[in-house]
């Protein structure tokens, strides 16, 4: 008897161990699955790279992501995002790992900061990262030595900082921003720089589980061993928006946009020209809107573009145009040297290129109109002048003679006679009047002097 209820009570046992397995079981293996969120980063750091930092925060929280590895790659950027996007990183709700890759990518100047403060810093072979001393947006050292000193001052400082609060070598660090030194990802690892080298992201997820990190003021252990990652690729909107703050863009646009407006102002007509031009003109200002720029440098693009338009207006010989030339490049070099673009590179080939296309464009257009200029007309009345004609009626002094194949109605220049059928020469057009000459005395002078 006490064997049967034994017996019953083990086999209840069971039933309620299975059923609690049973609706547990689905919670355990999802559970056991960690999300990876990655978000690709390409392109020059700037405002749109900044919003796209803040919703893969937004869409890792919603994933409930265990980690944010964001892939990186970038020649560098704005000063001023770089550092609204080291913030985000250090205070992050969950750890945050930046990888350098695919092979053959480079995190250069802004982009040595963001690797730096993230929790978990990586890079794939045939990489790059550094050079991050400040220039300006056309490449040169900034001009004032005291304000160059406070820069990279400032930068070699939050660099610094930076590399002490992920445990990496501050003074290698600061070595990118003070001596510009730029690090493989095989010596960025064996000065302590960075924590890993990863060929691929597998390889990374694999690196980092069981690994312990610091998010805020807890120590969190990454379980990693069964995973899932989930991409996050930046909005159509956002890719958009990157695209036209490229400064290169923004620059081409707004350039191209002012030169079309101000031709359709020369020449209305279909609205084509302006109508696109404001379009481009507008879509360059908002590219700018989101660059740091220098008002001067706009007003010197603008006030270049209406001298070389004036040169053709006014048959300048292309002298305006050198100056208008002159205008454009000084405006296309400083334009970006504003606060906050100290770690902004802009193509200075692009700009010269288009400043040298415009130039040649406008010198050969001032060319044309100079040697129209030189040319005998050949329509209109004054187009006349010196052409032969057939008197068809006597003139004495007025009549009509044939010129051109047309009858038009004329007078004898000198105040003589000149019978039907006689050869004329046009001395000049007054409205739709011919003042005419004999052909036999075109030898003589032919303002208006009388018969020898």
């Amino acid at each position: 008897m006490m064997r049967t209820k034994r017996k019953d009570a083990g086999i209840a046992v069971l039933f309620l161990c299975s059923l609690l397995f049973s609706l547990a079981g689905p919670a355990l293996s999802a559970g056991e699955a960690a999300v990876v969120v990655v978000a690709p980063m390409e392109g020059v750091v700037g405002v749109s790279l900044e919003n796209y930092l803040d919703e893969a925060f937004a869409f890792a929280a919603k994933e409930k992501a265990t980690i944010l590895v964001i892939s990186i790659d970038t020649p560098g950027g704005l000063v001023t995002s770089m550092r609204g996007m080291s913030q985000k990183i250090l205070a992050a709700p969950l750890p945050v790992a930046v990888w350098v890759g695919p092979p053959g990518a480079r995190a250069a100047s802004a982009g040595a900061f963001l690797v730096l403060a993230a929790h978990v810093a990586a890079m794939a072979p045939g990489t790059n990262i550094g050079a991050a001393h400040p220039v300006t947006a056309s490449g040169q050292d900034v001009p004032d030595k005291e304000m160059s000193r406070k820069i990279t001052n400032d930068l070699a400082a939050q660099i610094r900082s930076l590399a002490e609060e992920r445990g990496r070598n501050a003074k290698v660090a600061a070595d990118m921003v003070l001596e510009s030194v730029s690090l493989t990802a095989r010596e960025a690892l064996d000065r302590g720089v960075i924590d890993t080298i990863a060929p691929d992201l597998p390889s990374l997820v694999k690196w980092m589980d069981g690994r312990k990190v610091k998010v805020g003021a807890s120590q969190v252990t990454l379980d990693l061993k069964r995973y899932e990652i989930r991409r996050f690729e930046m909005s159509p909107r956002l890719r958009a928006l990157h695209f036209i703050s490229r400064p290169d863009v923004a620059y081409m646009m707004l350039t191209l946009g002012i030169l079309a407006i101000v031709f359709e102002v020369l020449t209305p007509g279909g609205f084509v020209m302006g109508t696109s031009g404001a379009v481009l003109a507008l879509i360059g200002a908002y590219g700018l809107r989101m660059l740091p720029f220098n008002w001067a440098g706009v007003i010197l693009l603008v006030a270049g573009i209406l001298v070389l338009v004036l040169d053709l207006v006014v048959g300048g010989v292309g002298i305006l145009s050198l100056f208008g030339l002159a205008s454009l490049a000084v405006g296309s070099l400083v334009i970006f040297r504003a606060p906050g673009g100290e770690l902004l590179n802009v193509s200075v080939g692009f700009m010269a290129g288009m400043v040298v296309t415009l130039g040649i464009f406008f010198l050969f257009a001032a060319g044309a109109v100079w040697r129209s200029t030189r040319k005998k007309v050949a329509s209109g009345k004054e187009g006349m002048v010196l052409n032969e004609g057939v008197v068809v009626e006597d003139l004495s002094p007025g009549g009509f003679v044939n010129c051109h194949g047309e009858i038009w109605r004329a007078v004898s220049d000198d105040g003589y006679p000149i019978p039907k059928g006689t050869p004329v020469l046009v001395v000049r057009a007054e409205g739709l009047t011919l003042r005419v000459r004999a052909r036999e005395t075109e030898s003589l002078d032919l303002k208006g002097e009388g018969r020898q």
